[in-house]
C-alpha cells in the first residue's frame, strides 16, 4: 500500500484485533506457557504497534494480523530474546588455550565438583574440624603447597590480579626492580608497568631489552627496594645476542641484600611438559627450588583448570598478601575452588595426566587421529559448501595458546577450504566463515593464506557427530 487516506487508515486500524482476544487464543496460550504472560503480552503489543506504524506508511498487510501470523512473529522474537549470549562453539582455530574462546576446558572431575557446588551447600568458609568459620584458601592450600614446594598459597581471580595484589601488599610506595627485557604486555594492552603503577609501586628498570646482568640488579638495590621481580616472557621471544639473569642467580643476591624475589610465571605449569614432546617450560616447583620467594601463575592455561591466579611462596609473605584489603575484592568464589581442587588432584598421578587432563589430552593428540577425523569430515563439508569451494585434508600447525607459548606450534591436521577456480576469493571465504559462525553451535576457524582453515585438534570424538549433523543441515542455524 501507499498514500493511505484517513478513511482507509481508520478502516485498517479497525482491523487490529483485541489484545485480550489474541492472548486467549490457543496459539498465544501455548506461547504464554513457554515464555510467561508478561513477555508474551509485551511482545504482542510491540508487534501490533509496529503494524500500526507500517499501516500509517502504507506498508502494512492485513494478513499479518491473523493470530497464527502474530504468534509466529511474536514467538520468533521471544525465542531470539531468550537465546543465550554465552554459547558453546566448535574451536577449530588450532589454538588450544584460546583466550577468546574460554581457554582451558575442564576435566570431568572438575565438572562434577562444580555441579555439586551449584546444587548443594558446601564448607566454603566453614572449618569442619572446629565447627567455626574457616578460610576458603585452606581448601586448596595443602595440595598446592605439595605440588609446588611452597610454604603457603593463596588464590585470586586471575594472574593479573595475583601480580596486582602481590605488588599492592608488598611494595606500596617502594621500588620494584624489573629487567627491561621483561616489561611485557599481555592481552587487552595490560602492561606490567601499568600494573605496577596501579599497585602504587615504583618501577625500577634495569639492563636493556636484550641483555641484563646480575650486577644491574645489585646496583639498583637501595633503601626503597621492596622486590626484585622476574616476568616470564611466555608471549614473545627474543633471540640472538641476549642475556637474562636466572632465579638461581638472583637467589644469593636476594638473601645477601634482604630483598625478596617474585616471579610471574604467567601460564605456569606443574609438570615437565617435555615428557610428552611439548616445549620446555620452567615448572612452579623448579622456580621455588631455584630460590624464588613468591611465584604467581594462571589456573586456566597450562595448568588446565578454571580461571584463577595462584600465589605461592614464603609463609610470611603470603600472610601479608592475604591481609591486604584487595584480597577480599579479588578472591575467588566457590565454583572456582570447586573446579580447582580436582584439577590439582589429577597432578598427584602424573602418569595418568595426559589421559585425564583435558588440556594435556588436546595438546598431545596424535596427528593420525586428527587426520582420520578430517578424512571423515571432508565429504560432508564439501557437500555443504558446493562446487564453488574446494575442501582438502591437509597438515597444519596448531598453537598451544594465544598468551601461552604462542611461538611454539604442534603438527596437526584439518580441513582447508579454497576457491575451486583457484582465485583468492576473499569475500566468498569471509561469507563462508560467517555461515559457519551462524550455526546453532558456531564453528570458529581461521582465515590464512587465502583459505579457510579448520584445525581439528580440539574436535574430540564426542563432538564430531554434532558437527556432522550441522554441516549436513540437520543442526540448524541461528
Amino acid at each position: 500500500m501507499s498514500d493511505v487516506t484517513s478513511v482507509e487508515l481508520r478502516a485498517l486500524m479497525a482491523r487490529v484485533p483485541s489484545v485480550e482476544q489474541v492472548m486467549t487464543s490457543a496459539d498465544f496460550l501455548a506461547l504464554t506457557e513457554a515464555f510467561g504472560r508478561s513477555q508474551v503480552l509485551a511482545g504482542l503489543r510491540g508487534a501490533l504497534d509496529n503494524w500500526r506504524v507500517a499501516a500509517q506508511a502504507g506498508q502494512a498487510l492485513v494478513a499479518s494480523l491473523e493470530v497464527p501470523q502474530l504468534a509466529l512473529s511474536v514467538g520468533q522474537g521471544l525465542r531470539e530474546r531468550a537465546r543465550a549470549k554465552f554459547r558453546s562453539v566448535f574451536n577449530l582455530t588450532g589454538t588450544v588455550l584460546h583466550t577468546n574462546l574460554g581457554r582451558a576446558l575442564l576435566p570431568d572431575e572438575a565438572i562434577s565438583a562444580v555441579v555439586k557446588a551449584l546444587t548443594q551447600p558446601s564448607n566454603l568458609e566453614f572449618d569442619l574440624d572446629t565447627g567455626k568459620r574457616g578460610d576458603r584458601d585452606d581448601l586448596i592450600d595443602e595440595i598446592i603447597c605439595e605440588l609446588t614446594g611452597a610454604e603457603a598459597a593463596t588464590v585470586v581471580n586471575n594472574n593479573a590480579a595475583a601480580v596486582l595484589l602481590t605488588l599492592s601488599a608488598l611494595a606500596p610506595r617502594k621500588e620494584v626492580i624489573v629487567s627491561r627485557g621483561e616489561l611485557v604486555e599481555i592481552g587487552g594492552a595490560f602492561r606490567i608497568p601499568d600494573i605496577m603503577s596501579r599497585a602504587g609501586a615504583k618501577l625500577r628498570e634495569v639492563g636493556t631489552t636484550n641483555r641484563t646482568h646480575l650486577k644491574d640488579y645489585d646496583e639498583a638495590i637501595g633503601p626503597r627496594t621492596a622486590l626484585m621481580m622476574k616476568v616470564h616472557t611466555s608471549n614473545y621471544a627474543i633471540s640472538g645476542f641476549t642475556k637474562e639473569v636466572s632465579v638461581a642467580e638472583l637467589a644469593p643476591l636476594s638473601r645477601a641484600r634482604g630483598v625478596p624475589v617474585a616471579v610471574d610465571l604467567g601460564s605456569g605449569t606443574l609438570v615437565d611438559l617435555t615428557q610428552w614432546g611439548l616445549p620446555r617450560e620452567a615448572t612452579v616447583l623448579e622456580t621455588i627450588l631455584a630460590g624464588a620467594d613468591l611465584v604467581t601463575f594462571s589456573g586456566d592455561k597450562l595448568l588446565g583448570g578454571p580461571q584463577a591466579g595462584l600465589i605461592v611462596g614464603r609463609r610470611d609473605l603470603i600472610a601479608k598478601i592475604k591481609k591486604h584489603p584487595l584480597k577480599r575484592a579479588l578472591r575467588v568464589g566457590k565454583l572456582t575452588l570447586a573446579a580447582l581442587e580436582p584439577v590439582l588432584q589429577l597432578y598427584r598421578a602424573p602418569e595418568m595426566l595426559a589421559e585425564r587432563l583435558t588440556t594435556l589430552r588436546l595438546l598431545t593428540r596424535p596427528a593420525d587421529v586428527m587426520r582420520a577425523a578430517a578424512e571423515r569430515l571432508q565429504p560432508v563439508l564439501q557437500r555443504m559448501t558446493g562446487e564453488r569451494y574446494e575442501v582438502a585434508v591437509e597438515p597444519m600447525f596448531s598453537q598451544i595458546g594465544s598468551g601461552a607459548l604462542p611461538v611454539d606450534v604442534l603438527p596437526s591436521y584439518g580441513l582447508v577450504v579454497r576457491m575451486a577456480d583457484g582465485k583468492r576469493g576473499g569475500r566468498q571465504l569471509l561469507a563462508l566463515e560467517k555461515v559457519l559462525r551462524g550455526m546453532s553451535r558456531p564453528v570458529i576457524g581461521r582465515i590464512a593464506d587465502h583459505a579457510l582453515c579448520l584445525d581439528l585438534r580440539c574436535l574430540e570424538a564426542a563432538d564430531e557427530a554434532e558437527l556432522v549433523a550441522q554441516l549436513s543441515g540437520r543442526g540448524g542455524a541461528q
